[in-house]
């Protein structure tokens, strides 16, 4: 699933605290600028990856175009500040419907659809792998888990475990229907505030902030005010729009409803009602269509202009990259993906020429993952480097499960060529870590901002969203834009420059979820955050190896940020 909902993974909300909401009024955080991720911290106190210093140092330096894929939801193809940057693939005649570079995906001019039908039809909502699991080997062992020791083969001990974990995550997971029922009626209270304030303000687009400075004339705008304001408060959201604010909510309450009916009816097949291709057949990989758009871009849409969104020309704020093209691959519905979608996806982004990958989005099974693991180590035999969010349970991931991630199932090492990232917060408001990323000593390489990062927004919009989700695609942009200036870099390298050149700070973090004070080595590899002038100094130290096969490792300084 797409990284950053559930309290797992739908990004574009800070809704994760939905289970202890309330109503209480409290004091509105300081309001950061809309480029904080991208601000120098020593010179403005914004945890943000020094990005102009970057750019100060590579002045006068020519770049390289960069192409990068990101596996997504889908991306609004028509935004004023994304069109210059989308890949046109050069070998394909838009609107002809013929396969002009015979690579089997006919007009994918954009990128391709991998959860859209050869009629035009897109799968939006899907169920989640969990669900999925636990019906389908309900249905082969029946409803007692067999004891591994019944079984012969690795790989049948190896499934009934995954149908011990799918059995307890849908027998146990979800809310109660009486909170359900309960967090409906606040959503139908939030919605009339909603309605009422877009007459009250004249306006159909708001911010909590905006009704918060409003001052009404009507004791009917006054209580929706109050309920509004005190909602987007107690979940930290004062900052978000209110279409962006009810569609995750609305999209939070489908998927509490779908986790309780899971539990006693097996998941519809979204995807394959629409799709049509033969599932567990990883080579039937000639379906789809070539609508990257389809209706559910605004995840995508958020991630692709982090990374690149047109710079200094007046219109939202700049990405990361300032020579960069995206190849947008749709593989993300509204639910838990498919590992076959992934595999596909990544293996197209390597074959169309892509150099770095950004994956926002993850779940606890994969059923499959021999598939992915095999993509994953295709690109690192291209020299793609793949960037992953860590995802948005607070969870510890050298434990917990969760997909896709570099350690191949078949117990023979990892990938070298995959980076996790965790979320980050401004040294402001909201403390260093943010309080929804999963964190790991082993697992997670190191944090990235990932709370309020400006982007753009289908309708050539823009917006602050939340999430891991957002912090792969700055650490993405970064790899990007060390790539531009230092195109000689292998995909290896990039890992070891962005991850060697982490800062890491002088004072203890919140650990995710709790209010327990640690320091970041203590749940990430690098204990550190992603710093692009850290990395772009260390990049120019490096020869480049890209045609190598071993990365030439210099030992770099441990950076340490001075407190203030």
């Amino acid at each position: 699933m797409i990284n950053s909902l559930k309290h797992s993974f739908y990004s574009f909300l800070i809704i994760t605290t939905f289970p202890f909401v309330s109503f209480s009024q409290g004091n509105s955080v300081k309001e950061t600028p809309d480029n904080w991720h991208q601000l120098d911290k020593a010179a403005t106190g914004y945890n943000g990856i020094s990005l102009d210093k970057a750019y100060q140092f590579v002045k006068g330096k020519k770049s390289k175009t960069v192409l990068v894929a990101v596996i997504d939801s889908g991306v609004d193809t028509t935004h004023e500040d994304l069109k210059t940057i989308l890949w046109h693939n050069p070998k394909e005649i838009p609107g002809n419907g013929i396969d002009d570079d015979h690579n089997g995906y006919i007009d994918d001019v954009y990128g391709w659809n991998f959860i859209g039908g050869k009629d035009g039809r897109n799968v939006n909502q899907d169920s989640y792998e969990g669900a999925r699991v636990y019906h389908n080997l309900k249905a082969k062992y029946g409803s007692i888990v067999p004891d591994p020791s019944s079984v012969k083969t690795p790989e049948e001990r190896s499934e009934i475990e995954m149908y011990r974990k799918a059995k307890q995550k849908v027998e146990g997971s979800g809310l109660s229907e009486v909170d359900l029922l309960l967090l409906k009626r606040i959503y139908t209270s939030v919605h009339k505030s909603d309605s009422t304030l877009q007459l009250a303000l004249a306006k159909k687009i708001f911010t909590g902030n905006d009704v918060e400075a409003f001052n009404p004339l009507t004791p009917e705008a006054q209580k929706a005010k109050s309920v509004y304001v005190g909602f987007l408060q107690s979940n930290k959201a004062m900052d978000q729009t209110n279409s962006e604010f009810m569609e995750g909510f609305e999209q939070y309450l489908t998927a509490e409803d779908r986790k309780i009916e899971a539990k006693t009816k097996a998941p519809k097949d979204y995807r394959g009602e629409i799709v049509k291709d033969d599932e567990t057949n990883i080579n039937d990989k000639y379906y789809g269509n070539n609508d990257v758009m389809a209706n559910t871009p605004m995840h995508g849409t958020h991630c692709v202009g982090i990374i690149g969104e047109a710079r200094n020309n007046g219109k939202g704020g700049d990405g990361i990259a300032d020579n960069v093209k995206i190849m947008m691959i749709r593989a993300v519905p509204d639910g838990d993906e498919h590992d076959k979608d992934i595999a596909l996806a990544i293996r197209y982004a390597v074959d169309n020429g892509a150099q770095i990958i950004s994956m926002s989005f993850g779940k606890d099974f994969s059923p499959q993952k021999k598939w992915v693991d095999d993509a994953v180590k295709y690109a690192e035999n291209k020299g793609v480097l793949l960037v992953h969010a860590a995802g948005n349970d607070a969870k510890n991931i050298d434990t917990a499960d969760n997909f896709p991630n570099p350690v191949f199932a078949d117990g023979k090492g990892r990938a070298n060529t995959f980076v996790t990232i965790g979320a980050s917060g401004d040294a402001t408001n909201g403390g260093l870590t943010a309080n929804f990323s999963n964190y790991g000593k082993k697992e997670v390489d190191l944090f990235s901002p990932g709370v309020k990062i400006y982007s753009s927004l289908p309708g050539s919009v823009y917006g602050k969203l939340s999430g891991t989700s957002m912090a792969a695609p700055v650490v993405a942009g970064v790899a990007a834009f060390l790539l531009e200036y230092y195109p000689e870099l292998s995909a290896r390298q990039l890992k070891y420059v962005i991850e060697k050149s982490a800062v890491q700070p002088t004072e203890k973090v919140k650990l995710p979820g709790t209010d327990q004070d640690v320091n970041l080595s203590d749940i990430s590899k690098t204990g550190g955050f992603v710093n692009a002038y850290e990395a772009v100094k260390l990049a120019a130290t490096i020869k480049g190896e890209r045609n190598l096969k071993q990365p030439v490792l210099i030992a770099p300084k441990i950076i340490k940020h001075k407190k203030g």
